[in-house]
């Protein structure tokens, strides 16, 4: 058996996460396993600011299978705006965004649309939920996972001019962060905003916020244990991570 001190400090606040990698309040896991729940086995998946695929450096497993979504006759085409994303070994093809007033997908071409931490750094909300209404089927589906603005996570980092982000979450997370940090603008971060954008699309929604592991403190362990008593305690209003799921009207 280990010493004590040699238990890392997410597994002395989360006993758990030594069965499998992973606490009971991951949101990856949650997030991921409701995408999974949605999808098909001849799907097409449109990934949206599909970047490198950090997820690939997850030191989870399960983590990463979940966030895989290829399959024998599914296809996950990727795009985004920055060309190192087509390195991205999590999907099958991929397209440059040279203009994000119409996305590089042909109409009604796909079954489901992710994002992870995309919406975050979108200007224009509207325009982004007109295009992935127009590229989804009849019937499919939009998830997406964003950061919650009333979380103090998100406060912090709106107080934080962006050209400081990437050293902040260098000291958070303890290693070189700048390479997966890009601006933020807070457009469509509360629950009442993604509502709005969603209905008024004519999709059935569900929007909510969920608690996860306090990651940005792991630098200090004291730290780290009182925000996971905080978390624990947090209203939904406040939660850090915004989760929504959305599907387009079939046709009559």
């Amino acid at each position: 058996m280990s010493a004590p001190s040699s238990v890392p400090t997410i597994q002395k606040v989360y006993p758990e996460h030594r069965f499998g990698g992973f606490s009971r309040f991951d949101a990856t896991v949650h997030f991921g396993t409701r995408v999974q729940a949605l999808l098909g086995p001849d799907d097409v998946v449109l990934d949206v600011g599909c970047g490198r695929g950090k997820r690939m450096d997850d030191p989870c497993a399960y983590r990463r299978a979940l966030q895989d979504f290829r399959g024998q006759n599914r296809r996950v085409v990727g795009i985004d705006v920055d060309t190192e994303a087509q390195t991205n070994p999590y999907i099958t093809e991929f397209h440059l965004i040279s203009d994000v007033r119409r996305w590089p997908v042909a109409d009604a071409s796909v079954n489901l649309v992710y994002a992870d931490y995309v919406l975050e750094h979108v200007n224009d909300p509207a325009l982004f939920f007109a295009e992935a209404n127009r590229v989804l089927k009849p019937g499919g589906y939009l998830c997406f996972r964003t950061p919650n603005a009333y979380s103090y996570i998100a406060i912090i980092s709106r107080c934080t001019p962006n050209r400081y982000h990437a050293r902040v979450l260098s000291v958070a997370y303890q290693k070189k962060a700048g390479r997966d940090v890009f601006p933020t603008v807070y457009k469509c971060n509360t629950r009442r905003a993604m509502r709005r954008f969603l209905r008024q699309q004519g999709w059935t929604c569900a929007v909510y916020t969920v608690e996860s592991e306090p990651n940005y403190l792991r630098f200090s362990p004291l730290l780290y244990r009182l925000g996971a008593v905080v978390h624990r305690l947090l209203p939904p209003v406040f939660r850090s991570t915004l989760l929504a799921f959305a599907q387009k009207p079939p046709t009559n």
